[in-house]
């Protein structure tokens, strides 16, 4: 009796925490402006999204957890395709709250082009409607030159459709 109590509970905490990765409510609207942020990035740097504003298209990834199978799948998958990024005109960030320490070794793992920012209290993922109660809800937001987001989705978009939401410059 007691086991299945167990297994019962266990499926139950899996699908909240599948859930609230998902995400499902509402997110910021495509035509808004971008909320701005500055975080460190796992090298130490500091990140500005305005300093991208009319330099290159942003592409953000909020994202539950280094090292898990989905998470790690997605941005496996932008950075086998991440030089499509770059012929457009676009950088990319995965954003979380997981410490430096933790970006560094899931990004030197993947060799990751891109870099992972650091969210320590969800404040960026609150900002952008990608904090869940758990944890960061999976979330892509595209941002063109002029800080507006063209581009909003939960889950896990293909890379297909991120890159096609993503002008070209004039410059190409």
């Amino acid at each position: 009796m007691l086991s299945r109590i167990s297994t019962s509970f266990l499926m139950i905490v899996s699908l909240i925490v599948y859930a609230q990765a998902q995400g499902g409510d509402s997110m910021l609207a495509v035509g808004s402006v971008a909320p701005d942020f500055s975080l460190k990035s796992q090298s130490g740097q500091t990140v500005s999204l305005s300093s991208f504003r009319g330099k290159s298209h942003v592409v953000l990834i909020f994202y539950p957890g280094n090292e898990t199978p989905v998470c790690t799948q997605q941005l496996c998958e932008i950075r086998d395709d991440y030089s499509k990024f770059e012929g457009k005109g676009a950088v990319v960030f995965g954003i979380n709250p997981a410490n430096q320490k933790s970006h560094q070794k899931f990004s030197q793992k993947h060799e990751f082009q891109f870099p992972l920012l650091i969210d320590s209290k969800g404040e960026v993922a609150s900002a952008y409607a990608s904090k869940g109660a758990l944890m960061t809800k999976r979330t892509v937001y595209v941002i063109d030159l002029e800080g507006k987001i063209i581009f909003a989705q939960r889950g896990k978009p293909p890379v297909a459709d991120i890159l096609a939401a993503i002008p070209q410059t004039a410059e190409e």
